[in-house]
């Protein structure tokens, strides 16, 4: 019957003289509990495995001593993931080097936990598998498969400008969320910079359409992560 769960407690409870005093009601509870659990861990190690997550980012992980504009009072709001229930879409938008897709990742992370389904792509890689999809005649399954996951997240988005194909590629892929998933998209641009980015005027306000309006967006501005990273630990120590 595959209760793996059961049967590894048992074995435990078993081995443990001081449990032997447990009624067989109780036995029951605490087997039917660590069977529920087992399944439980199980099912979140798959979609984080399926998530396919860039970092092994946590929302608890988070930085908040390092000026950049994210607040304490965002991240909760967003580890919530009322946004997931809601069908919504955060932006987060900054120089590179400032975490974005950390925090992606680490929302991405939440909604795992929560038993949501996610799918992390850099843009690049997006448009590569759509490329490849349509080629090899199985475009519309990725299309498919990217719909129904509650979270998609589309890192790196606008480090070059979208080609014709792209452009009508990502369009698909935002058309068949809007209002009934939701999308995290980290972009270095603001997306009132984005028109130019896509590069035709009424694709670019269909793309903007599904993304922005009922978005909660974080910019984040300051120094580098990356770089205050790299003087801390290239930095001589001070003598004693």
């Amino acid at each position: 019957m595959k209760l793996l769960g059961m049967a590894s407690y048992l074995e435990r409870w078993l081995e443990t003289p001081s449990t032997q005093d447990v009624s067989a009601s109780e036995l029951v509870g605490l087997l039917v509990d660590a069977e529920w659990m087992q399944r439980e861990n199980r099912k979140l190690s798959l979609r984080l495995k399926n998530a396919k997550l860039r970092q092994p980012a946590c929302v608890e992980d988070i930085d908040y001593a390092h000026a950049r504009g994210l607040t304490r009072a965002q991240v909760v709001e967003l580890a919530s993931c009322r946004w997931v229930a809601a069908h919504q879409n955060v932006l987060l938008t900054g120089p590179t080097g400032m975490g974005k897709s950390y925090l992606a990742c680490a929302l991405g992370n939440k909604a795992c936990r929560e038993g949501y389904t996610v799918v992390y792509r850099r843009a690049s890689r997006l448009y590569d598998e759509l490329a490849q999809a349509r080629a090899d005649g199985t475009w519309r399954t990725v299309l498919q498969r990217l719909s129904k996951a509650h979270v998609f997240i589309l890192d790196d988005f606008g480090l070059e400008p979208l080609t014709a194909s792209e452009r009508k590629d990502l369009l698909e892929v935002l058309e068949d969320r809007c209002g009934t998933a939701s999308t995290v998209i980290t972009s270095q641009l603001d997306p009132k910079q984005w028109h130019a980015l896509i590069g035709d005027a009424t694709v670019a306000d269909a793309i903007l359409d599904r993304v922005v309006h009922n978005a909660h967006r974080i910019k984040l501005l300051g120094e580098s992560i990356r770089k205050r990273d790299g003087k801390l630990t290239t930095e001589p120590k001070p003598e004693k």
